[in-house]
């Protein structure tokens, strides 16, 4: 039996020591990281839906063989035909209201009946004229330097003469200049137009109007008589000199008077006064 050795150290190898030792942060860290990834990969797991098996067909000769799904099977889409296009006929027109087919052709020709005496020289002005009247018929023929321009105009009478196409007298008065630059008014005329409406509504001028004379009709007569004397100084210095008056069953008095309007010329006016 060897005798025991012992060895004798200056000092203590620490550091070897130190090498032979586990590092204990190492061994959590990774302890850590495995739960976490069995962790992950349970909720994972458990997460899929496992897919829905398919039927199966019995065959006695063999093995169960999977069955395929039917294909979707597709619906026939039922085919709705088209409703024929709505045609407009003359009783249409008719049960629509007569009333606003008169007042279609009235406008018509009142737009017509200006056009047409209108003459300022411009060809916008003659091709509006060339659309309104009927093809063919050839456009007025103005004298060099002459200019008309309508005063004012307006439908008197609409009268159907046939289904959709109606008369209309349209009094016109006019202005027509001179040499030296001025307007001369002119009396006033009747242009008889005749309109025909078609099936869509659309008024048309049928022929060249019928122009003739504007004649006044003869004065209403008025019966005018004098008022009291402090009742014609009380009109006059209101509105001016009396011509004259009608006593109303109310008492009061209905009264021309020659006023004088803001241009300065003094025309006759009716007032009423009393109760």
């Amino acid at each position: 039996m060897e005798p025991e050795r012992h060895e004798t150290y200056e000092r203590i190898p620490w550091e070897a020591l130190e090498a032979r030792r586990t590092d204990p942060g190492r061994v959590v860290i990774v302890v850590s990281v495995a739960v976490a990834l069995g962790a992950l990969a349970f909720s994972f797991m458990r997460n899929q839906t496992a897919a829905p098996p398919q039927p199966l067909a019995r065959d006695p000769a063999g093995p169960p063989v999977p069955v395929p799904p039917a294909p979707p099977v597709q619906q026939p889409v039922p085919q709705t035909a088209a409703p024929p296009p709505t045609a407009i006929t003359e009783a249409d027109l008719y049960a629509v209201e007569p009333e606003r087919l008169a007042a279609a052709a009235a406008a018509h020709a009142e737009w017509f009946a200006i056009e047409y005496v209108s003459a300022d020289g411009s060809q916008a002005s003659r091709d509006t004229l060339a659309s309104l009247l009927p093809a063919g018929v050839p456009l007025p023929e103005v004298p060099e330097g002459v200019q008309v321009y309508v005063d004012w105009a307006g439908a008197m009478t609409v009268t159907e003469v046939a289904p959709l196409t109606y008369e209309v007298e349209v009094l016109v008065r006019s202005l027509v200049s001179s040499p030296d630059g001025a307007f001369t008014r002119q009396p006033p005329r009747r242009v008889l137009v005749e309109v025909a409406v078609s099936t869509e509504g659309a008024p048309r001028v049928t022929r060249p109007p019928t122009v003739s004379a504007g004649e006044a009709a003869a004065p209403q007569p008025m019966a005018l008589g004098a008022l009291p004397e402090s009742l014609k100084a009380e009109v006059e210095a209101a509105h001016g000199p009396v011509v004259g008056g009608e006593p109303l069953p109310s008492g009061g008095w209905r009264v021309v008077v020659m006023a004088t309007d803001p241009d300065g010329v003094r025309r006759p006016r009716t007032v009423v006064v009393g109760p």
